[in-house]
């Protein structure tokens, strides 16, 4: 019962935070794929994507169910999906003998870490394969200390193949993991490969459907486009920016000082999860540059590691002292975040809604070109606008052919843009950690092309019009 207590309060905290967490740009592409799927559209086939392909599917029924205030609902669920991977991180803690009080202390430090709190804070694509991460761990644990049994072989494959399912960066994990299970069958390496099928079948599906734009959204878009986006700033991509941001990221909360006390004591069958923190430090050297949620895979297996060994080796008073320094350290980056006052996402509905009052005044029933999709209605969305602005900052990624193809704009050829119903501008700043720059090409474009500027009352946005409007208003009020 008290557990329960516990884990509700902490779920009520994550959403609390989830709320009043600023706007931010990354969140686009997410709440606009979700919201594209939910009304009958195909990740790849029909609209880009630049992840691996659950998430959008996994969110496309709370979409559907939640209509015009799908982006909250998906920081929320973010938030809870963060509350279960602590409390997976506690519960394969105590499998692995640490005692209530060790796993505890573990878990509550790595609630603290910056790392989490930014990535189950916002609706990106972070908290669900960490989720599944940390809850293949107490089956991990199992199987490392005993002979594993099939039912654990079978969760672990499908835990870590649906992490990877949702983001790329989790394939080495899991990778790390199924090798492990090769040098030894009572480790069931079939049964786990069985796991994994059902998350294989629906990669495997989408790429046949749409080869070209999978592999672009996958593999070539994280691969080229941060190179193409920081050619301006090459310091960002040199290595010593990256070790610096590393030990930055991981400093501002307990990660460091975990991983300098777990280092050298650790029993045989621990290697696992060694393994599995180091796989996911790679995971997060890989793309250029390093941000602080590419390093949240290896945080999972690290606080269970710093349990097990908090339970054999108690930390003294000066350890403990150091832990609620780097502890108030990661909580800090989230106090400044929502201390500016109000509630954003709240500001951030009632923008939407001045949005959708002024689609439905104008009566613009087609398709809407904007760098922020998620301030639209799921309909209204272009779908060659379902990345964000992420793409279309972009020059030279893909050719014209290319780019229409696998349903994408960029900068670069605004002249193949047509003539939308209308064009959204105002969301793509700083206020949102993104560049004023590129929305305003989007605003050359429709005054160049004569559309009508139309401001949004009450908000930054402006709606530019198309001369030609459809004479019936769409239901952008309707959910």
């Amino acid at each position: 019962m008290n557990n329960l207590l516990v884990l509700a309060g902490l779920a009520i905290f994550f959403i609390a935070l989830a709320l009043l967490r600023p706007v931010d740009h990354d969140e686009s592409q997410y709440v606009a794929a979700a919201a594209l799927t939910a009304h009958g559209l195909i990740p790849y086939r029909d609209f880009a994507y630049l992840q691996t392909p659950l998430q959008p599917y996994l969110f496309a029924p709370i979409a559907a169910l939640t209509g015009t205030w799908t982006w909250p609902a998906l920081r929320i669920t973010n938030a809870l999906l963060g509350t279960a991977t602590i409390a997976a991180v506690h519960r394969a803690a105590r499998i692995g003998g640490a005692s209530t009080r060790a796993a505890a202390i573990a878990a509550a430090l790595f609630a603290t870490c910056d790392i989490l709190l930014f990535s189950i804070g916002t609706a990106r694509n972070d908290a669900l394969p960490a989720a599944c991460l940390a809850l293949a761990l107490p089956a991990i644990v199992r199987t490392a200390r005993d002979q594993a049994g099939r039912r654990d072989a079978i969760v672990i494959g499908a835990l870590l193949a649906a992490a990877a399912t949702a983001k790329i960066s989790y394939a080495l994990p899991a990778l790390t993991y199924g090798i492990w299970t090769l040098f030894r069958a009572d480790r069931r390496p079939w049964w786990t490969l069985l796991g994994t099928l059902p998350f294989v079948a629906l990669t495997t599906a989408l790429f046949l459907q749409a080869p070209e734009s999978f592999l672009f959204g996958v593999i070539g878009f994280p691969g080229q486009a941060p190179t193409e986006w920081y050619q301006t700033r090459p310091w960002k991509l040199s290595n010593a920016a990256k070790i610096i941001d590393i030990l930055k990221f991981l400093a501002l909360g307990p990660p460091l000082l975990a991983i300098v006390a777990t280092r050298g004591k650790r029993h045989r069958w621990h290697l696992i999860l060694d393994l599995l923190i180091l796989a996911g430090l790679v995971a997060a050297l890989a793309p250029v540059p390093t941000w602080r949620q590419y390093l949240l895979p290896m945080l999972p297996a690290l606080f269970v590691r710093l349990a097990l060994v908090w339970h054999a080796y108690p930390p003294g008073k000066a350890m403990r002292i150091v832990a609620v320094v780097f502890a108030c350290a990661g909580l800090a980056p989230t106090v400044e975040a929502v201390a500016s006052g109000g509630i954003p996402m709240l500001d951030a509905m009632r923008d939407a809604a001045a949005v959708r009052e002024t689609l439905d005044r104008e009566r613009v029933a087609g398709p809407v070109a904007t760098l922020s999709p998620q301030f639209l209605p799921g309909p209204a969305i272009d779908p060659r606008f379902a990345t964000g602005p992420f793409y279309f900052r972009s020059t030279a990624l893909l050719d014209a052919c290319q780019e229409y193809a696998l349903h994408l704009v960029s900068q670069a050829r605004t002249h193949l843009l047509g003539y939308p119903s209308a064009i959204l501008t105002g969301g793509e700043g700083v206020w949102s950690s993104g560049d004023d720059r590129i929305d305003a090409v989007l605003a050359a474009y429709a005054r160049h092309h004569g559309y009508r500027a139309v401001p949004v009352s009450g908000t930054r946005f402006t709606l530019y019009v198309a001369r030609r409007v459809s004479p019936r208003p769409a239901p952008h009020n309707n959910p």
